[in-house]
């Protein structure tokens, strides 16, 4: 099918983008439009062509200010050439770009989504509909951009980075596979060539980043979610899976139950709480969410995260001021 019936969503982008600039009212012409906008001027004149005759957009041309207005001042590309469900969803994703706020990608996206859902009709949903900020901190720009480069391209990055606290930042030569965002957090996934496996690295302790000329090749499996995607407790995982089986007491039995924690979880009802099973490789993240849960959750298999819970349970019983 040619552009001219089925504009593909590169092109929607670009005329949403000259709709707003005409409708703003500042007489854009080609030249200013390709040069903002970093395409050609033989691009933007088949743009307004196609938004003439197919989507019926009132552009006029004025002599005197040498540039495109709207003959109906009141008329937006949206209304015209959008389901009202469609530029609603786009209010929503405004709305969800918000966990984004502190990386590079926050400013970018979020023009685009002001670009494309200008629609007064669904600026009152903003303060109605939100998405709270998890913690997080900001990302280096520069960090950023490298990292992608290194996606993009499937070249090495080497850099310090630092795994616990107080320890001394270690160099390190990373095939780059997926950026992965957890609960407010970014990490990279990459082969750590010292370590001889694939590791996760948060951005946050990561310095001295440089992008090498040496190229990879990507491996069958390196998707997180096809090496780790049976369970659903965040971004870390190990290589060992295990069958976990955790009593919940009644306080948090309905919480559990209405959330997918694994793919083949099985959940068992009894008179005082519920009991949860699944296999997962995200031993941590399992015990890190069973301690958060407090006197209302504990393990029954397998037997080394019982012992572990133990341990935890009483270090923590240590600090009790009597």
């Amino acid at each position: 099918m040619s552009f001219r019936n089925n504009p593909t969503k590169s092109t929607l982008s670009r005329i949403y983008f000259i709709d707003s600039k005409i409708a703003s009212g500042c007489y854009p012409n080609t030249k200013s439009l390709a040069r903002e906008y970093e395409t050609s001027t033989a691009t933007i004149s088949r743009d307004i062509e196609f938004m003439r005759n197919m989507l019926n957009a009132p552009i006029e041309y004025c002599a005197s200010h040498r540039g495109f207005y709207y003959s109906r001042e009141t008329y937006r590309l949206p209304a015209g050439f959008a389901e009202s469900d469609d530029i609603q969803a786009l209010a929503y994703a405004k709305t969800l770009l918000s966990i984004y706020e502190k990386t590079p990608i926050y400013t970018s996206v979020k023009k685009i989504l002001t670009l494309i859902s200008p629609i007064p009709d669904y600026a009152s949903l903003d303060t109605r509909i939100i998405a709270p900020t998890p913690a997080t901190y900001p990302i280096n720009t520069d960090l950023w951009e490298l990292i992608v480069s290194g996606l993009k391209e499937n070249r090495i990055l080497v850099f310090d980075y630092q795994s616990e606290w107080k320890k001394p930042f270690e160099r390190r030569l990373v095939h780059p596979y997926q950026l992965v965002f957890d609960n407010g957090a970014w990490y990279l996934l990459g082969y750590a060539e010292e370590r001889k496996g694939v590791r996760t690295f948060s951005l946050s302790r990561i310095k001295n980043i440089a992008l090498t000329s040496t190229r990879f090749q990507l491996p069958d499996s390196w998707d997180y979610r096809s090496i780790h995607g049976n369970s659903f407790f965040g971004v870390f995982a190990g290589s060992e899976s295990f069958h976990f089986k955790l009593k919940f007491l009644s306080e948090f039995a309905l919480w559990v139950t209405e959330r997918k924690w694994a793919n083949d979880q099985q959940v068992t009802e009894l008179p005082d709480g519920i009991l949860l099973e699944f296999t997962s490789t995200q031993y941590g993240k399992v015990i890190e969410f069973l301690l958060s849960k407090g006197s209302y959750a504990y393990p029954l298999e397998p037997p080394q995260l019982v012992k572990d819970w133990e341990w935890h349970v009483k270090e923590m019983n240590t600090h009790i001021s009597v």
